[in-house]
């Protein structure tokens, strides 16, 4: 038998106001936006298709990415562009090692007819307005494997809006989430601290030269404002033409890797970093090589194609799509992505994966087969081989 009083209320306990620094981080950072599969940071690479492979519509913070690439090309180097330019149009601390300010200054420009494009809130109709505010979560989780449409898709939008950073005005204005560069231009500098380089100092062989660039970063890193996001950009790792011959001793490479990857662990969502390795010089056969690809979050492998390999009367086609497209310039190996959570994601990708680069994109998109030679319906794309009702016998 209860001996409470009737008609009187139960005591709750009083809440108190969390502190300043105790609850979820509302500052919200220009090119970063949750991912749609987990809700990590993510932030673009700045090729709209490569974003897409990566699984969460951009490159997650906290985590690395090595393109390894046979030959002597430069389209590795170009996605290093396109990922240093996205970094200087958001407003990020861009880090670039061992080359100089010469390689900052051909950065790809921004094509502002794309974000022009994009529609403004006051133009938006009744009907735009009105739609779920929690579907564009999930607008771009199957745009990969949409097919070639994907590859063309104009650039996301965050919704982040222009005034999270400041204290006191607020907009609603849209940033674009992954801008469209052209090759032909180059990008104007709005601030010349945005970018900085780390140069590879002369040190004797019993010292380590990945030291300076470690302690360089760490500087960053400490003196910089929480918000801010800082991209790190290493072109050629191991070149002989910008490191001296005792920076492949795994003594020395294999602690910078190591220092590089828990510095990604601790600053989750402040750092990341992407990096070129040449494999005609690192094959992937040797052990040190396979050590890098262990200490690196995702790998990708650019095959050229031969330059004698006569592609000119080549008609690929991705998808369903029949119409004769652009040339391939290589193939695409994914042979790991980043593993975000328990429940995996993060093996190699069974498809073949090609990539064309133009003026204005590099797009990365499944290959098929061409038609077979003689066969004019299928390479003409029309459908007349197609059964009928008629052609089918019981």
């Amino acid at each position: 038998m209860s001996f409470r009083k009737r008609n009187e209320g139960l005591s709750v306990p009083s809440q108190q106001n969390p502190a300043p620094g105790s609850g979820i981080q509302s500052i919200l950072v220009p090119g970063v936006r949750p991912s749609p599969l987990d809700g990590r940071p993510t932030t673009s690479t700045g090729a709209s298709s490569l974003d897409d492979l990566l699984g969460h519509s951009g490159l997650a913070l906290g985590n690395s990415v090595l393109i390894e690439e046979k030959g002597t090309t430069e389209y590795g180097a170009t996605l290093l562009r396109y990922f240093a330019a996205e970094g200087v149009v958001q407003g990020h601390k861009v880090h670039i090692v061992g080359v100089g300010e010469s390689w900052g200054r051909e950065l790809p420009g921004v094509v502002r007819a794309a974000s022009d494009d994009i529609t403004k809130p006051e133009a938006q109709t009744p009907a735009e307005k009105d739609r779920m505010k929690i579907a564009w979560r999930y607008e771009r989780l199957g745009d990969f494997g949409a097919g070639p449409s994907s590859a063309r898709a104009p650039p996301a939008v965050n919704r982040t809006p222009t005034s999270a950073i400041s204290s006191g005005n607020v907009s609603t204005t849209p940033i674009a989430f992954c801008h469209t560069f052209d090759l032909t231009k180059r990008l104007a500098l709005p601030d010349a601290k945005r970018l900085n380089f780390v140069p590879v100092r002369p040190v004797p062989e019993d010292l380590s030269p990945f030291q300076s660039i470690l302690q360089a970063l760490r500087e960053q890193l400490a003196s910089s404002s929480s918000p801010t996001v800082h991209r790190l950009v290493i072109p050629n790792l191991l070149s002989p033409a910008l490191y001296p011959a005792h920076a492949s001793n795994p003594q020395h490479l294999l602690q910078f890797l190591h220092s590089l990857r828990a510095l990604l662990r601790q600053h989750t969502t402040q750092l990341t970093a992407m990096m070129t390795l040449p494999v005609m010089l690192y094959p992937r056969s040797a052990g040190l090589t396979r050590w890098i690809e262990l200490l690196s979050d995702g790998v990708i492998e650019l095959s050229p194609f031969p330059h004698s390999i006569d592609t000119g009367s080549t008609k690929t086609t991705s998808g369903s799509a029949s119409a004769q497209e652009e040339k391939p310039q290589g193939i695409v190996k994914v042979h790991r992505f980043p593993v975000f959570s328990e429940k995996g994601g993060g093996g190699a990708l069974g498809d073949d994966l090609i990539f064309t680069i133009s003026r204005r994109k590099f797009v990365i998109k499944p290959f098929n087969l061409p038609p077979v030679e003689g066969d004019t319906e299928a390479q003409r794309g029309e459908g007349e081989g197609k059964p009928t009702k008629v052609d089918i016998e019981f």
